[in-house]
């Protein structure tokens, strides 16, 4: 879905999957240390809303998410996981309910799927889901912003700022009372320096929780049965997870960042060596440089010099071995 934003001064579109919306308005330093200051916005409208309404939503929803939120209270941010039957990551929701109805918003081009779960495990339930991506369209405001909200606008306050749901046919007028529009490649830059995983960048149709450092923050360990519980507890209790997440500093005398998927080994076994993870998101970040975030074995040595197909990289932890 092509975000009219897409005609503001200076804007150039996303490529794959964040295609729809603003890579960059042109001067992506300038919009990162924007949003790193609070000011400026997001333009994420091209990322799916669902929407789950009736009296049983919470306590539904509890069935099926990795997160604990039957007793959850309106306003309050959260975000879930929806698991295979082994325990595989298949979607991630960032959620809050505002009384009488539960907003998500999910990766672009997943509600269909998500949506037809959902459907196929009513059963008796007293819930609705709707696909609201049509109408409703999603802008993040960062950190410290002191942009107003509009009235009736559905409000998900975290700690990296406010996601608002807004009408579509509003987009236009809201920008152009908050201004300063930040590009998808900023707010990216700023989501690999907070080493906050997202789906389908971080994760492969293997991932388990564990492995990005979602336990906790999307997978709750003390409540019921969900789908792919089984594995959870098990890794939890029992075991280490296969791979890790980790954050790299890159070689900044490269003109070219490692893409999506470009092979990791160790340096000391040089460009031939063993493949021992691959590059999930790379970026260039107003002040660290050339960064990303990586899944590497988990047996990999803290201290092993890495190459990043060509590019030597230093690997900072983020899920402890």
């Amino acid at each position: 879905m092509k975000s009219p934003l897409l005609s503001l001064p200076g804007a150039v579109p996303a490529e794959g999957v964040d295609e729809g919306v603003a890579a960059h308005y042109g001067d992506l330093f300038r919009e990162q240390r924007a949003l790193a200051d609070g000011a400026g916005f997001v333009d994420l409208s091209h990322r799916g809303v669902v929407t789950v309404s009736g009296d049983d939503r919470l306590s539904w929803l509890h069935l099926l998410l990795t997160q604990h939120v039957s007793d959850l209270p309106a306003g309050q941010a959260t975000e879930a996981l929806i698991l295979s039957a082994h325990g595989h990551i298949e979607h991630a929701l960032y959620l809050v309910d505002d009384g009488t109805t539960v907003w998500a918003h999910v990766e672009p081009g997943t509600q269909d799927a998500l949506i037809a779960y959902l459907e196929s495990m009513k059963f008796f339930y007293r819930v609705e889901v709707a696909d609201r991506t049509g109408d409703v369209a999603v802008v993040h405001l960062p950190a410290g912003s002191i942009a107003p909200v509009p009235d009736g606008a559905v409000v998900r306050e975290t700690p990296y700022g406010r996601d608002l749901f807004l009408p579509r046919d509003g987009l236009e007028a809201y920008a152009e009372l908050v201004g300063s529009p930040a590009g998808l490649l900023a707010h990216e830059a700023l989501r690999v320096e907070q080493q906050r995983p997202r789906l389908g960048f971080e994760t492969d149709h293997r991932t388990i929780p564990h492995e990005l450092g979602w336990i906790g923050s999307a997978v709750h360990l003390q409540k019921g049965c969900y789908r792919g519980q089984e594995t959870v507890a098990r890794v939890q209790n029992l075991g280490k997870p296969p791979r890790r997440l980790v954050f790299l500093h890159l070689d900044g005398s490269e003109v070219h960042l490692p893409v999506h998927g470009t092979e990791i080994r160790v340096a000391d076994e040089g460009p031939d060596g063993r493949k021992i993870g691959f590059v999930t998101t790379s970026v260039r970040h107003h002040e660290l440089g050339p960064v990303a975030l990586a899944l590497v074995k988990r047996n990999v040595p803290l201290d092993a010099r890495l190459l990043a197909g060509e590019t030597a990289a230093a690997q900072e932890v983020v899920v402890e071995p």
